[in-house]
């Protein structure tokens, strides 16, 4: 080749500028040089013929017969220069150059050869012949490939699809036996694999197939581009392998490699492609079947291709990034720290070559951020995650939609995001995954390659979400998906195993969830499926080991068939022996064995199993990164396993330990997981047990964790079982546990942190700052910025029941940001955190406010007076009495009406009045609490559910609870400071509508709707004349309602209350058109509202599984503003209804004429005394209840 350069400048020397041959020979040196630079790489050799095409140009004028020929070979010159370096206007020239040559008239001069020959064929074949139609199908040759380059670069459909079309008509015009029929047959097939690959369908991919099938019979043994098809051929059957997973297909694309490198001995200018390509499908072979010699012929080949691609070489940055690949590839399957530097030193290398605007940068990019995070993975060092992430980020920049990297550069993004949130918990990270999850699987419809793997992707970080959160339709959804994701691998698709192992996961974790026994069978079932596909050598076995051991432990637990827990022992034992010192995954084998052998210890007492579990527990705890959810599951199991053997051998150290260990997560800094709650209410559960001196740190810890965990949760309806599993009991114990510390305050301050959270939550989001907002113009402007977010978030929230997780959490993260800065103000610095006793306390200013506990450690109420001390008052009644009797008083309401329930109702109002109320009356006169005083009851637990306000003795001359004081409820001491502090802007105008719904849409007519609202209009009028509105009938619609509050702050609705036991968020109001739910009061936004009376039944009846959370139709009037409301317990005689309501606005109305809402519970309490002296019965006299200020 040297020769030939040397030639054909001796000949240039010989026809100097103006010489008729110049032309000619500036062409020939040119060709030979870029001949050279294929077989060499030397990038000057490509710029020296690019420059002599330059002046060989300028020497045919259009109209030259040679013109076409230069304009073509310029062309490709500036093409091979891009690949070679990237550069986006030399791939720009070179298409306005090939279309300029396809516009010149056929007839001059050669255009016969074929973009794809070698510069040594070019060189033969580049003379001068009669014109054909060979010029044209070059031509159109040429600018295609130009075109599918460019879009190779830049990803815009329209290039390769134009290219397409040159191409089919390029094959119009080459009929069986033309000389470039075979190059056009190649050039067509790769741009159709390049659409395959863009769009995932599989016809392209089929056509693309049989076009190299034909160019390769074209290209008979001894032809000069027969290694070239050969190695196009096997690229395909490669890509039909990865969509289709049948193994033949990439043992026929090894078996053509191996054919072609034959045919490229040592100096073929193609041998360090078929090096190369080999190496890539033994590599697949490799990740399919898990063979280690394929991987060790795969790091050989791409070595030995290195070896011939010095710096400059078209090859060597894909070649680099290869043999990195592969090293990581057996550092995964081996361990062997080196082979990770190593791959990570060649990618950064490789970066390097790859400057900005580098066509091969954003897949660069790409490969050096997937090597940090395997070696984050090995050895947790957070700079490497957060590096991969950062060059992630930079990747997708020159990825624009559509971009055939796009998914590509998404999907890893989204797999780094997973594991720095399983490192951090970092609730922002895992929820950005998700969403780019989603947006990856749009990018892959059906028939894409990639749509098992996103599939399989969004299921597992959907499956993480559940884990931290516990949202059982993110379970559900994942398991949808993964069933998905096996049906696109069939049997002996190279992805099934994993497709197996990956839904018997989620199937496992189901049936922990929900204990449906038919999904750990099937679980075990798939994950043995999965074991027999990954036989011993394989790279995952480990993984699928453990997880069938998992399942079949789970399985023993269940039905307690000693064969499985035998078996998981047995698996698990094989799982930690691949997974040696320094494997990634051996903490999870450490803690996975550890259970199981717990699980033995609890069957079969041997010692010996107990103290292994504490050994491979505490291993398995030095090698947790912190604040990844295993170190929480080490800890919670450790603990437990220590204070077991303190149980069986008595020995102090082993319950220091475990308290010690506890405290770790009383300084939890990372984002709180549901393992983190579950294992800080396991530590207050044991020290409880072990009347350990931690317990309060514990509950304190809990509560702690409880807050931040529901504060990553939605406040939806969707979200209330998680949020009713998470509080069940933890406050009211806390509380216990705290009054039996002797830190009263600190019991007011836990049970008040722990109860109506999904209330608490909502009402961060309508927090007055009214202080904050004259604070001067910083505060004023938070104040803008803090309202506007938190509308936006709250009608994200109620916009459907949807997911709006990545919405919500970009709303979030703003949100987060403008609290952080309210906090740093003068006098805000507790701004939305848990309040403290002092702030509570001021919930007495006007009346002492009783808590009433019920906790399987201890029965207590609390008297919250101001400026004074808490109260205690021990209740001689246990948590199991309460509940009796309250189980005792719901059946005998729910009878209420059907005849008399006197006797029974009055000895329940007796023993009330004898265990709780009684007490607390003696505790209030001695604290000067005077009768006539309004107090307040704030009740927890099962005393929810009972008439604390009708308690008393009642018999003669004695004094029952309502002719002492005047009772009210509030749910929390938080919402009635609320409702104190919320006094109405528009004073002077008090704006009043009543509502009435005799015939709803379903329910019995109701005969006293009418006579009810014209005792109120008639109360009313003469008082708020001008702003008085009815809604009956026809107009009292769901809508026609809502509309009506928001321009009213008065408000008294009669109508049917339905209310709903098991799904509190469905209990309404029975309007004409259909049910008026708390969903649709939740997402109202009233204006000053002041008072409401729900003549309704059992508008204060809520959730009966969580009667703490407070979930009923009053109580969503009263959080939504309602600073004063009057509901019922129970059914309410529709007779009855309104000649209370006659008696209460009488009352209610205060001397100087105007309405006052904080006269309600007195008015209501002179309007029941009026009753009972028409022998109404006694359930009815006490059915209302007064809510609030």
């Amino acid at each position: 080749m040297t020769d030939d350069v040397e030639r054909c400048r001796a000949a240039l020397k010989r026809y100097p500028p103006g010489h008729h041959y110049r032309s000619s020979s500036l062409n020939d040196l040119a060709n030979s040089l870029r001949a050279r630079f294929k077989q060499r790489g030397v990038p000057s050799d490509l710029d020296e013929a690019t420059e002599l095409y330059r002046a060989a140009l300028l020497l045919r004028p259009p109209g030259h017969p040679d013109r076409s020929t230069t304009l073509n070979n310029l062309a490709l010159s500036l093409q091979d220069r891009f690949k070679q370096r990237g550069v986006p206007s030399d791939l720009d020239e070179a298409i306005e150059l090939h279309r300029a040559a396809l516009l010149h008239p056929p007839g001059y001069s050669d255009r016969s050869t074929t973009l794809n020959n070698l510069a040594s064929r070019f060189l033969d074949r580049f003379k001068h012949r009669p014109p054909s139609r060979s010029d044209q199908s070059m031509t159109l040759n040429n600018l295609a490939n130009s075109l599918r380059e460019r879009f190779k670069q830049r990803g815009v459909p329209s290039d390769l699809d134009e290219a397409i079309e040159l191409l089919r008509a390029a094959l119009l015009l080459c009929p069986p036996r033309h000389s470039l029929r075979s190059a056009t047959l190649n050039n067509l097939a790769v741009s159709l694999r390049d659409k395959f690959k863009q769009l995932g369908i599989s016809s392209d991919l089929d056509e693309s197939t049989e076009l190299h099938r034909a160019a390769l019979l074209l290209r008979s043994p001894g032809h000069s581009e027969r290694s070239s098809s050969l190695i196009n051929l096997a690229s395909n059957f490669e890509d039909r392998f990865r969509q289709r997973g049948v193994p033949s297909d990439l043992d026929e694309a090894i078996k053509l490699l191996r054919a072609a490198l034959l045919l490229c001995p040592s100096g073929h200018s193609s041998r360090s492609l078929a090096l190369n390509n080999l190496a890539l499908s033994l590599r697949d072979r490799f990740l399919s079947r898990g063979v280690p010699s394929d991987l060790d012929e795969v790091i050989e080949l791409n070595r030995a291709a290195l070896l011939l691609c010095p710096p400059g070489h078209y090859l060597r940055l894909s070649i680099v990034n290869n043999l990195a690949s592969s090293l990581l590839d057996r550092f995964k399957q081996r361990d062997v720290p080196s082979d990770l530097d190593e791959a990570i030193e060649l990618h950064r290398v490789a970066l390097l070559l790859h400057p900005l605007g580098h066509s091969l940068r954003s897949l660069s990019l790409n490969n050096l951020a997937l090597s940090l995070r395997d070696r984050f993975g090995q050895r947790g060092v957070p700079s490497d995650i957060d590096e991969a992430i950062e060059l992630l980020r930079a990747a997708l920049l020159p990825c624009p939609p559509g971009h055939s990297d796009q998914s590509m550069s998404l999907n890893n993004l989204a797999v780094s995001l997973l594991d720095r949130f399983k490192q951090r918990g970092l609730s922002s990270d895992l929820d950005e995954a998700i969403e780019l999850n989603q947006a990856v699987l749009l990018l892959r419809p059906p028939g894409h390659s990639e749509r098992s793997s996103s599939l399989s992707n969004l299921a597992l970080s959907l499956g993480d979400r559940f884990l931290q959160r516990g949202v059982p339709s993110d379970l559900d959804e994942a398991i949808e998906l993964l069933r998905a994701a096996l049906l696109l691998c069939p049997h002996g698709h190279s992805r099934r195993s994993l497709a197996l192992d990956n839904l018997a996961s989620s199937l496992g974790d189901r049936f922990l969830h929900r204990g449906i026994p038919s999904d750990l069978d099937e679980a075990i079932e798939l994950n043995r499926a999965a074991l027999l596909l990954r036989p011993p050598g394989h790279s995952d076995r480990s993984s699928t080991l453990e997880n069938l051991a998992i399942s079949l432990g789970d399985r023993f637990k269940q039905r307690g068939v000693p064969s499985d827990l035998d078996e998981a022992i047995e698996l698990n034992l094989a799982a930690l022996l691949l997974r040696p010192p320094g494997h990634s995954e051996r903490s999870s084998s450490l803690i996975n064995l550890a259970s199981n052998l717990e699980d033995r210890f609890q069957q079969r007492s041997v010692p010996s199993d107990l103290d292994e579990v504490i050994k491979l527990l505490r291993a398995a705890l030095l090698l947790c990164p912190s604040g990844h959810f295993s170190q929480s599951l080490a800890l919670n199991n450790l603990t437990l396993s220590l204070q077991e053997r303190f149980k069986q051998q008595g020995i102090p150290s082993d319950l220091d330990e475990a308290c010690r260990l506890y405290e770790q997560f009383s300084y939890l800094s990372h984002a709180v997981s549901h393992m983190d709650l579950t294992a800080a209410r396991s530590w207050a559960t044991s020290a409880e047990q072990m009347n350990h001196d931690s317990a309060l740190l514990a509950y304190q810890t809990a509560l702690k964790c409880l807050d931040h965990h529901v504060a990553l949760l939605s406040s939806s309806s969707r979200h209330f079982d998680v949020v009713r599993l998470a509080t069940a009991s933890l406050a009211m114990d806390a509380f216990s546990c705290s009054i039996r510390h002797g830190a009263l305050t600190t019991a007011v301050e836990l049970v008040e942190q722990g109860r109506a959270v999904f209330w608490t939550q909502l009402a961060r989001l309508n927090s007055p700052l009214d202080e904050l907002s004259l604070s001067g113009d910083t505060g004023a402007a938070l104040v803008e910025e803090f309202n506007q977010l938190s509308s936006h978030i709250r009608s994200v929230f109620d916009r459907s029941t949807e997911d709006q997780s990545p919405r919500i959490r970009q709303l979030t993260i703003q949100w987060n940001d403008v609290v952080s800065r309210i906090r740093m103000l003068p006098d805000f610095s507790r701004f939305l955190l848990p309040p403290l006793f002092s702030d509570l306390q001021k919930a007495a200013q006007e009346g002492p406010v009783i808590i009433v506990n019920a906790s399987q450690y201890s029965c207590d109420a609390l008297i919250i007076l101001s400026g004074q001390d808490p109260v205690h008052v021990p209740l001689d009644v246990s948590e199991t009495e309460v509940s009796e009797l309250s189980s005792e008083f719901q059946s005998l309401s729910e009878q209420f009406g059907s005849s008399d329930h006197r006797h029974k109702l009055v000895g329940i109002l007796r023993k009330l009045w004898h265990d709780i109320v009684d007490l607390v009356v003696q505790a209030l006169r001695v604290s000067n609490v005077h009768p006539g005083s309004r107090i307040w009851w704030c009740p927890t637990a099962e005393f929810t559910l009972l008439p604390l306000h009708a308690a008393g003795p009642y018999e003669k001359n004695r004094d029952n609870l309502s002719d002492i004081y005047i009772s009210s409820y509030t749910p929390t001491l938080a919402t009635l400071i609320r409702a104190r502090q919320r006094v109405s802007r528009e004073a002077s105008t008090q704006h009043f509508v009543a509502i009435g719904q005799a015939k709803p849409d379903r329910g019995k007519e109701l005969r006293h709707v009418a006579p009810e609202l014209a005792v109120v209009a008639q109360r009313l009028l003469p008082v708020v004349s001008a702003s008085f509105t009815s809604l009956t009938d026809s107009d009292a619609t769901v809508q026609g309602a809502l509309d009506a509050l928001n321009h009213n702050q008065w408000l008294h609705l009669a109508c049917h209350g339905m209310p709903n036991r098991t799904q509190a968020f469905e209990s309404s109001f029975a309007m004409r058109d259909g049910p008026l739910m708390i969903k649709e009061v939740i997402r109202s936004n009233w204006q000053n509202p002041e008072f409401v009376f729900l003549s309704a039944c059992h508008t204060t009846v809520g959730d009966e599984k969580s009667p703490d959370e407070s979930i009923h139709l009053a109580a969503a009037m009263q959080f939504f503003g309602f600073r004063s409301v009057i509901g019922s317990m129970w059914s309410v005689d529709d007779d009855v209804a309104w000649q209370v309501v006659s008696a209460f606005y009488r009352y209610l109305v205060d001397d100087s004429g105007r309405l006052d809402c904080t006269r309600a519970a007195v008015a209501l309490q002179k309007a029941v005394k009026k009753l009972r002296r028409n022998k109404i019965p006694l359930e009815q006299q006490i059915v209302f209840v007064h809510i609030g200020v």
